[in-house]
């Protein structure tokens, strides 16, 4: 499964910081980080999830307000 997390749509709410502890709070930005994530594109972070962190990616896909979390299964389909 892999994260992709577009920084630029992030409104900074960090509810995904509360739900899985790869994201990070950036108080300087109001924005959350994804470390270890590789830039893709501008602001469009992707990293794969370990299989024991999928259920926390998942919520803190879910919990997003704007949606700037999306996961991937390993065939590419979206799963959240």
């Amino acid at each position: 499964m892999r994260v992709e997390f577009d920084r630029d749509t992030c409104v900074g709410m960090f509810q995904c910081v509360a739900e899985w502890d790869a994201f990070e709070e950036n108080r300087d930005d109001g924005k959350a980080d994804l470390p270890g994530a590789e830039e893709v594109e501008e602001d469009l972070f992707v990293a794969e999830v370990p299989p024991d962190a999928e259920l926390d990616a998942k919520f803190a896909a879910r919990t997003c307000p704007v949606d700037a979390i999306e996961l991937y299964d390993d065939d590419g389909d979206q799963v959240v």
